[in-house]
């Protein structure tokens, strides 16, 4: 029994292990949860574990202190962007929104958005946070 659930583990992370350089938060998390799973409940579980492992997985961390201090003192733009949509963490925000680099730190973002300023991910545009 034993064997089946270390050869069904080992599986599980061959056909997850490709995809870790594109998404490497939730290959950890689907193959953690997998593992974890099959200890626990054997082949269905290590199922579930590995989807359950990949949505943990794909939370998002928040961005450095330096980054939200340069966002809550960069100045406004001069024009205010206002778009339909409720501006939530984890969610895009739309391509017409114009988003400034934040200086020495490549992976963030920020806008102006509904009188909110918010820190994205410039690459996906999703918003890492919503600074108060």
């Amino acid at each position: 029994m034993k064997t089946k659930i270390l050869v069904l583990s080992a599986a599980m992370l061959g056909v997850l292990a490709p995809v870790a350089s594109a998404q490497q938060g939730t290959v950890n998390g689907a193959a953690g949860g997998a593992v974890t799973g099959a200890i626990i409940g054997g082949p269905v579980g290590a199922a579930v574990g590995g989807v359950a492992g990949a949505v943990a997985g794909t939370a998002i961390d928040p961005p450095p202190e330096r980054v939200v201090t340069y966002v809550e003192k960069a100045p406004a733009p001069t024009s205010p962007v206002v778009i339909k949509q409720k501006i939530v963490v984890g969610k895009p925000i739309p391509e017409t929104v114009v988003l400034t680099p934040v200086p020495d730190s490549p992976k963030y973002a920020y806008a102006v958005v509904n009188e909110q300023r918010v820190i994205v991910d410039p690459q996906t545009r999703t918003v890492v946070q919503i600074v108060r």
